[in-house]
């Protein structure tokens, strides 16, 4: 797959490809009748949707910074490919290569949350143990979604999984309610919802506004606020921060990024919710 690049203010944007999966469409989008949703993104004959794990690369004052880590490679059991419907796995070094970089240029890793999906790429098999991918990276993680990561409860265990946060601890630095990651540009900010301590990233450069929404709208098909995953924790917590970060982003005129898409990187709706830009896959 080509990368894709975008510029925009003093952000350079590149989406790697963190691999393929194809989920369950009626667990994607919840209690909303697939009459409804399946106009919007077409499933397969098993009901199935296909979902990208694509980590953004982003450029910026000297720094290179991913979003999220991709599915990894040789990370999952045959049961685990079965059940998830994986189609690709990462190539993320790949495409860092194609950029003249390696794993090791990595300043920053910005974690939205934990989820299997986003995190395997963080662990890579060398010989016989897992070790970090990104050796050199500062690693962010909200404070409850680190807590909840290393101590799961009886649902979240599936996707928590201790050989994601062993090898990397030592790199990674909470932080509460926000951060300010780079001032003026970047931030991240806890909104819970698809979990508890699930973050969104704010982006803002030279006049331009791009939010990062990560599983509280993982495709452009779910920017109706109402609908949400049956994957999310806190269902109630999804929609309130969902009708506050879009309403105000298309009030705004913001870009909005995803990770999971399968048709679009980025799009832009008006304040009527209609498409009016869009960065194709």
């Amino acid at each position: 797959m080509k990368l894709t690049e975008w510029q925009a203010g003093k952000l350079k944007f590149t989406w790697l490809n963190g691999g393929l999966t194809q989920l369950d469409g009626g667990a994607m989008f919840g209690v909303v009748p697939k009459p409804l949703w399946s106009k919007r993104y077409p499933a397969n004959e098993l009901n199935q949707i296909p979902l990208r794990a694509d980590p953004i690369l982003l450029e910026v004052d000297g720094k290179r910074i991913l979003i999220e880590a991709g599915l990894g490679n040789d990370r999952l059991t045959e049961k685990q490919k079965r059940n998830f419907g994986l189609l690709e796995e990462s190539q993320v070094a790949e495409g860092l290569d194609e950029k003249g970089l390696s794993p090791e240029d990595i300043d920053i890793v910005i974690m939205t949350h934990m989820h299997y999906d986003h995190v395997n790429g963080l662990v890579k098999r060398q010989e016989d143990k897992l070790v970090s991918t990104f050796p050199n990276a500062e690693i962010y993680v909200q404070e409850l979604e680190w807590a909840e990561m290393r101590e799961p409860n009886i649902r979240s265990r599936n996707t928590y999984w201790e050989e994601n946060w062993r090898p990397i601890e030592h790199q990674v630095k909470t932080y509460g309610d926000s951060h300010e990651l780079i001032p003026g540009i970047i931030t991240l900010i806890h909104t819970g919802g698809h979990s508890q301590g699930h973050a969104i990233v704010r982006m803002e450069s030279e006049g331009q506004l791009i939010l990062h929404l990560a599983d509280i709208m993982p495709t452009h098909a779910h920017q109706n606020p109402l609908w949400v995953m049956a994957y999310d924790d806190y269902p109630m917590d999804s929609i309130f921060a969902k009708e506050k970060w879009i309403k105000e982003g298309m009030q705004q005129g913001a870009w909005f990024t995803f990770y999971h898409d399968n048709c679009y990187r980025a799009v832009k709706w008006n304040a009527q919710g209609e498409l009016i830009e869009k960065i194709d896959i």
